[in-house]
């Protein structure tokens, strides 16, 4: 999981224009969102490797899905109005967002003890 937001938010800034165009049109500052959200992808997924600082990263993970959601939304919609026959994959990653916001969840209510047992095996 960590290695995802870590590439994940690396690509916020080497492909900034893809995440441009699924940036709601009422939201300002589209670039420093990207950016920022990006940032906060690298961050919590650097996070979530030491088992000290890993459910606090996963509540952050969680809190930054939420917040990024209407970006996934709007993708949606920017496919739709284009009649883009990649719409359905837009579609996908919405419950996918759900099943990521579950994945951070069952990391964040982890107890400490199993969290350090996974750690020691990794």
């Amino acid at each position: 999981m960590a290695g995802l937001y870590i590439i994940a938010g690396i690509n916020h800034f080497w492909h900034p224009l893809t995440y441009k165009k699924m940036m709601p049109p009422w939201l300002c500052g589209h670039f420093e969102l990207i950016y920022i959200s990006g940032v906060f992808e690298i961050l919590l997924g650097i996070l979530l490797i030491p088992v000290f600082t890993r459910r606090a990263a996963a509540w952050g993970l969680i809190l930054l899905l939420i917040a990024v959601l209407p970006a996934n939304v709007q993708m949606v919609l920017n496919y739709k109005n284009e009649n883009n026959p990649y719409l359905w994959v837009t579609i996908i990653r919405l419950p996918l967002q759900l099943l990521l916001i579950w994945w951070a969840y069952r990391i964040a209510k982890m107890p400490n003890s199993i969290s350090k047992k996974i750690n020691r095996a990794v």
